[in-house]
């Protein structure tokens, strides 16, 4: 029998039968867990069940000495010391696939309410503003014939994609490598996806190469009036940056459901109309949640009795 850490409450269909084979502790909250906790509390487990937001470092992979696996309940994992974990033959496995659907419905909810002005118009409906129908009254922009720029085709990115071209969008993609797609979605430098993109939609994971990737020299090559839609990684993104354009009106608006220094989130972007922030919600949907829980679950229990991880990331 081994020992499981979970470091957050969990609904999965195969909870029950962890519990049955394996000593499972729960933790009854879910929120960021840094080097300190798991330095205390990881001597002794076997498998450790995460969140993104929980930092994995080396000398937690060195205190725990009977570890086999972490699983990370996410499609990301720059909050675990992947190449440590490696070295010391501990599994380390994320939730890929069941998630893809939701974070590219996400994305496009993003979209709609930034170029549909959705989140401003509420507002001012809700605080009795409404006079009667204007021609002018919070004027978007229409989404047929304009260039949506994807940066990162990975699951979730080609699912935007496909879903911009039932748009009548143009589709241009950039990526770290370039892919073999069907012809309607181009590959295109990212220069140039930044000089002709009227959304630019971010699917990238967070490494070093990605780490401000679109910092202030960019937000100088970008499209006048372009939006751009984040629900990746916050530091892909350099803030401060992208809080000037949108003052200035360079960039047309944006929608973010990632931030820099998650969860704290910089207050500046509440000023602004011209924004629309959701609380990393990309992947909540039950149906996905429940799946992401599932696979870390099943990841477990393989490990623990001796079987390969369904998804692995190493070793």
């Amino acid at each position: 029998m081994g020992k499981v850490l979970i470091t957050f409450p969990i609904f999965s269909n195969y909870l029950d039968e962890l519990k049955k084979k394996h000593y499972v502790e729960i933790l009854p909250y879910a929120k960021p867990l840094g080097e300190d906790f798991f330095l205390e509390r990881v001597e002794g487990f076997d498998a450790l069940i995460i969140l993104l937001s929980q930092k994995i470092t080396k000398r937690v992979i060195d205190k725990g000495k009977n570890l086999k696996i972490i699983a990370n309940y996410a499609v990301g994992y720059d909050n675990i010391d992947v190449e440590h974990a490696s070295k010391k033959g501990i599994y380390v496995t994320n939730t890929p696939d069941v998630l893809t659907e939701a974070t590219a419905n996400l994305t496009w909810a993003l979209i709609l309410a930034c170029t549909r002005r959705i989140v401003e118009s509420d507002r001012f409906t809700r605080e009795g503003k409404f006079e009667g129908w204007k021609p002018d009254l919070f004027l978007g922009m229409d989404l047929e014939g304009k260039k949506m720029g994807i940066l990162g085709l990975g699951r979730i990115g080609y699912s935007v994609a496909k879903k911009a071209i039932c748009f009548g969008m143009e589709v241009f993609y950039w990526d770290i490598k370039k892919k073999k797609v069907e012809e309607n979605i181009k590959y295109c430098k990212l220069e140039e996806i930044l000089k002709i993109s009227d959304i630019i939609s971010i699917h990238l994971p967070l490494t070093k190469k990605t780490y401000h990737l679109l910092d202030r020299k960019k937000f100088d090559l970008i499209k006048k009036g372009a939006y751009i839609i984040n629900t990746a990684r916050g530091e892909i993104v350099e803030e401060g940056a992208l809080i000037d354009a949108l003052k200035s009106g360079k960039i047309a608006g944006a929608g973010l459901d990632v931030y820099e220094g998650e969860p704290n989130i910089n207050k500046e972007f509440f000023k602004l109309k011209n924004v629309v922030l959701t609380p990393h919600i990309g992947s909540a949907t039950l149906e996905a949640r429940t799946k992401m829980a599932d696979l870390a679950i099943l990841n477990v229990l393989n490990v623990l009795g001796g079987k390969e991880p369904l998804t692995k990331i190493t070793p």
